[in-house]
C-alpha cells in the first residue's frame, strides 16, 4: 500500500526522481511565471523597492497546496534580487549548530529558503527570532552556572518559508514575516499555457486540444501537468510515432486510469464508499479512513482539497457528504430519491 502511495501519478508532492525534470522547467524570471498575478503583482513591487533602498527584501511566507510553485518563487525571487539562495527544509533543521552553520555563511542580501518550515522544531525557532528581527545570532556557550550568551550579527539576508499547513505555525514565528502569499490553485488555461511552455523546453511536438485535455486533468496543479505531460510524451515515443494528439493523449489518460475530471482511482474509492457504505454522508473522517484503508492525514492533506475543489465532497458539521456532481460523475442511483443522476 505504501508503495502506491508513493507511485500516486497525481500526487501533487514531488517525487525522489523529479528533481533534475522540475529544475529543467522551473521558470527563471518572474514574467515567466504562469499564474498567481496578484502575487506577481506584490512581489514585482516590493522587490523593486527593496532594490531601489538597496536593501534585502523583507521575509516573505507562501503557503498553500504542494505542486503550486512556492519553491520556484523563492528562486526567482532570488534570481531578480541577484542574490544568492540556500535551500533546506524544516525536518533537516535539527540542531542549532545547524542553523548556525547556515546563517554564519550568508552574505548581504542573501535569501535562505526554509522549505516545511512549519516542522521546525522549537528550539530552532527560538533562535531564528533575533536572527529575523536583528540580524543576530545568540549562542550559550558552557553549562550551568558559568553558561554565558554569546551575540554574533550576521548580514542582512532574507528567509523565504514555504509551507502546506500555515495554521501550524506558531503565531510569534508567522507575525515574523512582513509578506504572507497564498497560492491558489491554478485555472485550466493556465495549466494548459505551462503545458506548452513545458512541451517547448522538451522539445516535445504537441497539439493543442491534447494540450487542452491534459490541463483539464492535471487537477490545477502545474507539477501534476508536468508529470502527465511526461508520462504521454512516453506514451506518444512507443505507441505512436512521437506526436502528442488528442487521440494519444486520451489513450495514455486512460491507462493511466485518470479520468477527465483528474479524479484517479483513489478518489473515486473514497466517494464510492461514501455513497454506497453511507448513503452519501455524511461520515465521519475516520470512519473513511478505516474503510478505505488511508490514514486520516492522507486523506485530510491530499486527497479532500481537491475533490471539495471540484465540487463532488463537501464538509458539513456532521461529517463529509457527495454531492450531487459526484452522483452524476460515478453515474450512481441515488437511494434517496431512487433516480439515476447522469
Amino acid at each position: 500500500m505504501e508503495e502506491e502511495k508513493d507511485n500516486r501519478i497525481i500526487d501533487p508532492k514531488e517525487q525522489k526522481d523529479e528533481e533534475s525534470f522540475d529544475v529543467t522547467l522551473r521558470p527563471k524570471k518572474l514574467g515567466d511565471f504562469v499564474g498567481q498575478e496578484k502575487i506577481k503583482q506584490n512581489l514585482t513591487i516590493f522587490m523593486q523597492a527593496a532594490k531601489n533602498r538597496q536593501e534585502p527584501i523583507e521575509h516573505v511566507m507562501l503557503y498553500g497546496p504542494p505542486g503550486l510553485g512556492k519553491t520556484t518563487l523563492a528562486h526567482i525571487i532570488a534570481n531578480e534580487m541577484g542574490v544568492n539562495i540556500r535551500v533546506t527544509s524544516g525536518p533537516a533543521l535539527e540542531r542549532s549548530g545547524d542553523l548556525a552553520a547556515i546563517l554564519t555563511n550568508l552574505e548581504d542580501g542573501d535569501i535562505l529558503f526554509i522549505d516545511e518550515i512549519h516542522r521546525l522544531n522549537k528550539v530552532i525557532e527560538e533562535i531564528l527570532y533575533p536572527a529575523m528581527e536583528d540580524y543576530a545570532l545568540d549562542i550559550v556557550i558552557g553549562k550551568g552556572p558559568s553558561a554565558r550568551t554569546l551575540r554574533l550579527d550576521l548580514p542582512k539576508f532574507t528567509i523565504i518559508g514555504a509551507t502546506t499547513k500555515i495554521s501550524l505555525l506558531s503565531a510569534p514565528l508567522r507575525d515574523r514575516f512582513g509578506n504572507i502569499y497564498h497560492l491558489n490553485f491554478y485555472e485550466d488555461s493556465e495549466i494548459g499555457q505551462i503545458i506548452r511552455r513545458s512541451a517547448k523546453i522538451l522539445d516535445i511536438d504537441i497539439e493543442s486540444p491534447a494540450a487542452d485535455q491534459i490541463a483539464n486533468r492535471s487537477r490545477k496543479t502545474p507539477r501534476i501537468a508536468n508529470r502527465l505531460l511526461k508520462r504521454v510524451r512516453d506514451f506518444a515515443q512507443v505507441k505512436a510515432d512521437g506526436n502528442i494528439n488528442d487521440d494519444i493523449t486520451n489513450q495514455a489518460l486512460t491507462m493511466l486510469d485518470i479520468d477527465e475530471y483528474g479524479l484517479d482511482e483513489i478518489d473515486r474509492k473514497i466517494l464510492e464508499i461514501i455513497i454506497d457504505k453511507f448513503a452519501g454522508g455524511p461520515v465521519g473522517l475516520n470512519t473513511i479512513a478505516a474503510a478505505t484503508g488511508e490514514d486520516m492525514a492522507t486523506i485530510e492533506d491530499v486527497y479532500e482539497p481537491f475533490l471539495i475543489q471540484t465540487g463532488f465532497l463537501k464538509r458539513t458539521p456532521k461529517g463529509r457528504m457527495a454531492t450531487d456532481n459526484a452522483y452524476q460523475h460515478l453515474k450512481i442511483k441515488d437511494d434517496a430519491t431512487g433516480k439515476k443522476l447522469l
